[in-house]
């Protein structure tokens, strides 16, 4: 549940953190675990220049490769893990930016390897899957999908020397990044808020969008203005910030022979850049249902004026619930029944067994992920608050993360990791399920209001609000890419005329919105969020599917879960007959949220 005061990390229950213990049980492990890798770095370096010496040493190369990289993911997961677990803590920061550091160094390690792949000719590499020699119980045509996806690229891979260039390069080409996540998770403070009767409030990341789905209109306010008038304070120093990083982004895009950083961005998953700028137009040419949304929004609310603190408030009078974090287990369990005993088997095996960190605490990392090494289980980070958001966010995580159990239990390490371009098809498929199981079993108008609102206010956030970020990421890198400079006076235009466009004259363009950008983390891994719009609507088709009963799609879903990067993103969506190289999962999505709407407007 909520808590008045945000408690230390030493306040913490241990059975509300998840237990780091299974990836390392003492630093010193994972110290003597560096010491070790630092090893096996040097090791690989010794073999540059030796894949030319047959099927068996290119099968040694690749063995190692993967160990090495395995041990590293382990390192990294664990180093930031701890790091995200009290952002202040400065041992852990120290942790964290030594695996930054030593990232770099594995880069510039194994940095020949792609290019001598690439040197050998295409007959070369084909004899030696042919020889198929075998080395400690595995064969070379084991690692057939990882090399076809390196030689796939090889106009964007430059020579043995420019790409250890690139790699040490890549170290200040984080920096942007960095700075952003210690400003926005470590140094921000935002003052007390008051509420319509004069009760103070602590403002956070953490609870900023619990107020916003406040009651209280007078809290919304608050909490709104408060926030943005903090971000506003550094807007400058954020602007140049995000120009740095797209900055980063267009010069390796251009480095690796790229057009720009959409197509190196999209070419990483061997997603064409068209499906991108369809969701674009798709989404903007379903605009006029975003704006009967906010008209009818204002009014069920009976304002005069809607203002962007407005839109995540309830619908319906006292339903502002909150859960226990028991409760909402039971009702993920429960929304989940349709993916069959085996999947919840293992939902409960990650309730039980401490994968998810759930509590805010100060200096914690905001928001919400799944993450893990492979040969270990996944975790999950929350700020658990106790709204319904934070229900549908446990579903959402856990979707994420036994998307990862089931693809690291089918895959070997180097084809179990997920392109991102899936990784939010099991999330969303999972919020799919429980708000139909919610919908389904309550007999009060009230509340069937005030969750068709919830499933109405999720398409908003991920379909619409989404596909705005992903036009805002266009417009920006656009300007980049062109030699153009970025200011934040410019960036703070081009996203309060988005915010005009997308939400309609029904919705005053409250100016502080215009500084919106500068507190959204995901801008700094360009061109990822239209990854959540493309997502959902692959997640509305498949969980449609479900829900009608339709024969093997459970089964055909769970070769879709278990594929990691197997095959491409599209081909693995395929498996549940969901064509996204198409228009047509966008716009059946998008008219799933038109029924909800007319749903809404008839009660």
């Amino acid at each position: 549940m909520q808590q008045d005061r945000i408690i230390t990390r030493e306040e913490q229950k241990t059975e509300n953190t998840w237990n780091m213990k299974d990836l390392y049980e003492t630093d010193d492990l994972f110290y003597q675990d560096r010491d070790r890798l630092e090893d096996v770095m040097e090791q690989f370096k010794e073999m540059k220049g030796s894949l030319c010496k047959g099927a068996g040493q290119m099968l040694k190369v690749l063995i190692l490769y993967r160990d090495m990289n395995l041990l590293f993911e382990r390192m990294y997961v664990y180093a930031n893990q701890k790091y995200h677990e009290d952002t202040g803590n400065s041992r852990y920061q120290k942790m964290s930016g030594e695996m930054q550091i030593l990232s770099s160094e594995l880069g510039q390690a194994s940095a020949w390897m792609e290019p001598e792949l690439l040197a050998l000719k295409e007959g070369t590499l084909e004899e030696y899957f042919q020889d198929n020699p075998s080395d400690q119980g595995e064969c070379l045509t084991d690692y057939r999908r990882f090399v076809e996806q390196i030689t796939r690229k090889r106009d964007h891979v430059l020579d043995a020397g420019m790409e250890a260039l690139l790699s040490r390069v890549d170290e200040l080409g984080q920096a942007p990044s960095s700075i952003y996540s210690m400003f926005n998770n470590a140094d921000i403070r935002f003052p007390d808020i008051e509420d319509s009767k004069g009760g103070k409030h602590e403002l956070t990341q953490g609870t900023y969008i619990s107020y916003l789905e406040s009651s209280d209109r007078v809290l919304r306010k608050n909490a709104f203005t408060a926030l943005y008038s903090v971000y506003s304070q550094f807007q400058n120093t954020l602007g140049a910030t995000f120009y740095a990083n797209a900055r980063q982004a267009d010069f390796f895009a251009k480095e690796r022979h790229y057009k720009n950083a959409l197509e190196e961005a999209l070419d990483n998953s061997g997603i064409p850049t068209s499906v991108y700028t369809n969701l674009i137009s798709t989404v903007n040419d379903a605009l006029p249902y975003m704006h009967r949304y906010v008209k009818l929004r204002k009014k069920i609310l009976g304002v005069s004026e809607l203002h962007m603190y407005d839109v995540y408030a309830p619908l319906a009078e006292k339903m502002d619930k909150k859960y226990t974090f028991e409760e909402a287990k039971e009702i993920v369990k429960r929304g989940l029944a349709p993916l069959g005993e085996d999947y919840l088997a293992l939902l409960q095996e990650g309730f039980d067994n401490r994968w998810i960190d759930v509590y805010e605490n100060r200096g914690k990392r905001t928001g919400a992920y799944s993450w893990g090494a492979y040969g270990t289980h996944p975790y999950v980070l929350m700020n658990f608050h106790g709204t319904l958001n934070d229900v549908f966010t446990l579903a959402h995580e856990m979707g994420h993360a036994l998307h990862s159990w089931y693809s690291d239990h089918a895959q070997s390490y180097l084809d179990a990791g997920y392109r991102i371009f899936v990784a939010e098809v099991a999330s969303t498929c999972n919020e799919a399920l429980l708000i139909h199981d919610l919908l389904e079993r309550t007999q009060d108008e009230k509340e069937k209001r005030y969750l068709i609102n919830y499933f109405l206010d999720q398409f908003k956030g991920t379909m619409f609000r989404q596909t705005m970020f992903a036009e805002f990421e266009m417009e920006t890198h656009s300007i980049v890419e062109k030699g153009g400079m970025l200011t934040a006076r410019q960036i703070n235009e081009i996203y309060l005329n988005l915010n005009k466009k997308y939400y309609g004259e029904d919705m005053i363009p409250d100016p502080e919105i215009a500084v919106e950008w500068a507190r959204i983390p995901h801008f700094y891994t360009p061109f990822y969020v239209y990854q959540y719009a493309t997502g959902f609507a692959a997640a509305i088709a498949i969980s449609s599917k479900i829900l009608k009963g339709e024969p093997g799609i459970v089964e055909k879903y769970k070769r879709f879960l278990s594929g990691g990067c197997s095959m491409d993103p599209i081909d693995l969506l395929k498996l549940c007959d969901v064509d996204m190289s198409r228009t047509e999962p966008v716009k059946e999505a998008l008219e799933v949220f038109k029924e909800y709407l007319d749903m809404l407007e008839s009660i």
